[in-house]
Order: structure tokens, then C-alpha cells, then sequence
């Protein structure tokens, strides 16, 4: 799949699941639950044992799903998940080398960031989204608002934190996506292998991003007429 067509899956999906468990065999049976319900994009760890032969054994085996890499720390590291046919590359934190190098690669990236002036380094150096992270942990919601309200044109994952109370509100703040990790992929569900359990979860959360998609949208709409009344008012 192209770097565009990446990039427009993720944002029309609106989730970007992060696989970090304890095995492969449980990442594996992670990735396969999450698509069924309905999630087709994945994001394999490097935390993962044996991460990189994972990414190659879902791409060759599972092509219906968009297998990314994630927690790269070094440019090495990144040529080796894309050599195994990773299509996107996240990291925790912003690292200018492994962004230059998925830019010359023509692959997505998506580079963590804290800071208004890291996530502003991020864009300007290429990132196709900037990952918010650890999102929760610095004021959550509030923050992606405040992030959102100052930087509108540049498109952020939230990512930390997240669950079926806050999943909705981030993308009302203005996260163009989620990342979500163990309360989409609960541990207890992988080690009594539950598939239907990350299904239906999938499937929730799905759920909540459409529903702040709608609200938001709502809300700008409303926001919209009420300006428009405003300037006839000052016409007259």
C-alpha cells in the first residue's frame, strides 16, 4: 500500500491500535482479533520478542491488513521493519534522523511528541501526523484542545491514556485519530485468548470515534451559524 493510502486509512479509521504484549504468538492473535473487528491497520512494537519476523510473517500472510512499526528508536531499527514490509513507522518521542529517513524512504511517519514545540518540529521536518504522547499525562483532553486550537492544520494522534471514557472527548478536542493499547487489547483477554472480546472492543471504539466525529462536527456547525447571525446583525 502507498504512503497516501496509508496515511488515508488511518484517518478515515481514526485508530491506530498498539500491539505491545509479551510474545508472538500472543501479537499475532492480537493483530488477527483486532481486524476482525474491524480495525484493518496495526501498529507491532518493538517491544515485541521477535517483532520484526512478526511484521514479516503479517504482511505475507495477512495482506488485507496494514501492518505499521512502532517504538523505533534509530534509523537501523526502522530499515529493518521496512525491509520486513511495514508500511508506517511511529516512535515514542521525535527523532529528526528517523523521520528524514522514512521521508526519503516515502513511507508514513508518525513521530511522538509532548511539547507545542516539538510537535511544530515534527511538521516542519515531514511528519505525515504528529503522535501526542503521553497524552493523558499532561492534561489530556484539555491539552489536545489547547494543541488543536493553536496548530489546527497540523493532524494529531493521541496517544496514552485512552479508553472507552476518553476515546470520544480527544476527538472532540480535535485528534484527527487514537492511539489505544492494553484497554483495547486487554492482557487477560490475550492470555484466555478472548478473540470476541477484542472484537467487540474494536468495534466500541470504532463506535466513539464516529460518535466525537459527529459531535464535533456538530459543534462547529453550530459554531458557524452563530457567526454568520453575527455578522448580518452588524451589517444591519
Amino acid at each position: 500500500m502507498k504512503k497516501d493510502e496509508v496515511c488515508a486509512l488511518i484517518q478515515k479509521t481514526g485508530i491506530l491500535p498498539a500491539i505491545r504484549v509479551s510474545s508472538n504468538a500472543d501479537a499475532h492473535f492480537a493483530a488477527e482479533a483486532v481486524t476482525r473487528g474491524g480495525i484493518p491497520i496495526v501498529e507491532i512494537t518493538m517491544t515485541v520478542p521477535n517483532a520484526v519476523e512478526l511484521i514479516d510473517h503479517l504482511v505475507r500472510h495477512h495482506p488485507k491488513i496494514v501492518v505499521g512499526a512502532g517504538t523505533i528508536l534509530d534509523v537501523e531499527m526502522a530499515a529493518k521493519c521496512l525491509n520486513a514490509g511495514a508500511t508506517f513507522l511511529t516512535s515514542p518521542a521525535l527523532d529528526l534522523e528517523i523521520v528524514q529517513f522514512a521521508i526519503k524512504e516515502d513511507v508514513a511517519i508518525l513521530p511522538g511528541a509532548m511539547t507545542p514545540t516539538e510537535v511544530v518540529a515534527a511538521w516542519k521536518a515531514g511528519a505525515d501526523f504528529v503522535k501526542v504522547f503521553p497524552c493523558e499525562q499532561v492534561g489530556g483532553e484539555k491539552y489536545i484542545r489547547a494543541l488543536s486550537a493553536a496548530l489546527p492544520h497540523i493532524p494529531l494522534i493521541a496517544a496514552g491514556g485512552v479508553n472507552q471514557q476518553t476515546a470520544a472527548g480527544f476527538i472532540m478536542s480535535g485528534a484527527i485519530a487514537i492511539g489505544i493499547g492494553k484497554e483495547l487489547i486487554p492482557p487477560d483477554a490475550i492470555e484466555l485468548r478472548k478473540s470476541e472480546r477484542i472484537e467487540e472492543l474494536a468495534f466500541r471504539f470504532l463506535g466513539l470515534v464516529q460518535e466525537g466525529r459527529a459531535d464535533l462536527a456538530a459543534r462547529k456547525k453550530r459554531a458557524s451559524t452563530r457567526k454568520d447571525v453575527g455578522t448580518e446583525q452588524c451589517k444591519a
